[in-house]
């Protein structure tokens, strides 16, 4: 049974962020005028096809890894165009047309991502609460005299300052919440302030220097380096967090785009060798997570979704070949040059992309199989 749900979860997390993705596109592009020729979410033999009026094929296919929308291009040269229809092509829209329509994509992706984390808080959510555990004797924490059953109650970012400002603490709601701003801060280098109620009501406030921030690398745990953990508590302890839609929309905002810095820093800190390239996920992975997620309940499966999400924008706004950020990196430099690339180097560029993709996907499931295969 756990099987089903885990096959269910992965292939309805598939199916949604792959058409939600391609929608972006699809949808842009049929704004700014370009026809559609077809819609697949996954590849391969097509298994379902439906034509519409406007002669766009809507396709499901038997490899649900993914999925694409062929647009009417003149630079496609198996596509003969009429000069009638040349006016839908996609390659005769000017720059910023074709621009919105690749960036299209990962912006849906961002887009979901706010609207399930949206429908979360407006349902109301429990929230494990910012009550932190004793501190490692060696962590900075420690140092700063940081205690057991310390709550966190406000946040304030210090930059290159050492002493807090006063009165301009920000609330914060959950242990989730601190978590993505600590990581915000570990990952951009920027020392923070906590306001802290002990055990006995009273307020304090802590100061974290950026000459105190532990450094990110391959082989250590920075929240632990840090001193700051959660302190176990019962579940019918936890807070609900329950905002309105303007609130909820507003917090949800707020929260992919700390999600989406934090990640896009793990993201370069895997080229620099700062963090581990055995965190790097694959299907298995995916899977898992997906599986797992969806026997504990709705919510926490559509958060898995939001975050899955965030990723799936981010790693195609990267400016590789084959992603939509090596297009948009075509389009900065036609931009800049006042000319487009040939066709013939896009296609040598196409392939270096093809064969990075392939290493990068073949790295994640390696990763996979030894997490989920080694005994």
């Amino acid at each position: 049974m756990q099987a089903l749900i885990t096959l269910g979860a992965f292939l309805l997390t598939l199916g949604v962020l792959v058409s939600f993705h391609e929608f972006g596109h699809f949808l842009a592009a049929r704004l700014c005028g370009v026809r559609v020729l077809r819609f697949s979410v996954g590849f391969g033999k097509p298994l379902f096809t439906y034509r519409t009026k406007n002669k766009t094929e809507w396709m499901l296919s038997s490899i649900p890894l993914g999925g694409y929308v062929k647009l009417l291009d003149g630079r496609d040269r198996s596509q003969q165009i009429a000069i009638e229809d040349q006016s839908q092509s996609f390659d005769q829209k000017p720059l910023w047309q074709r621009s919105l329509i690749v960036a299209a994509g990962p912006l849906a992706n961002f887009f979901l991502a706010v609207t399930l984390f949206t429908m979360i808080y407006i349902s109301g959510v429990p929230q494990l609460p910012a009550v932190l555990q004793s501190p490692p004797e060696s962590s900075v924490a420690a140092k700063l005299g940081v205690t057991d059953g310390d709550r966190v109650i406000g946040w304030q970012d210090l930059g290159p300052r050492v002493v807090p400002i006063s009165g301009e603490f920000t609330p914060v709601p959950s242990w989730n919440a601190l978590r993505w701003q600590l990581m915000d801060a570990l990952t951009g280098g920027s020392g923070f302030a906590l306001e802290l109620r002990d055990p006995s009501g009273a307020n304090v406030v802590k100061a974290f220097g950026i000459g105190d921030l532990p450094k990110i690398t391959p082989d250590n745990d920075p929240l632990r380096s840090l001193g700051l953990l959660p302190r176990a508590t019962p579940l019918d302890e936890w807070d609900e967090l329950k905002l309105n839609p303007i609130e909820a929309w507003g917090f949800s905002c707020q929260r992919v785009w700390l999600i989406s810095k934090v990640s896009l820093r793990l993201m370069m800190g895997m080229l620099s060798g700062k963090t581990s390239i055995k965190q790097l996920g694959g299907p298995l992975s995916i899977a898992d997570m997906a599986g797992k997620s969806a026997r504990v309940g709705w919510q926490p499966f559509l958060a898995f979704l939001a975050l899955i999400s965030i990723s799936i924008g981010l790693l195609n706004l990267l400016p590789f070949p084959m992603l939509d950020g090596g297009q948009l990196l075509y389009d900065a430099w036609e931009l800049v040059a006042r000319k487009r690339i040939s066709i013939s180097m896009q296609e040598q560029f196409q392939k270096v992309g093809f064969l990075l993709l392939i290493s990068l996907s073949l790295l994640a499931l390696f990763n996979d199989l030894q997490r989920y295969l080694s005994p």
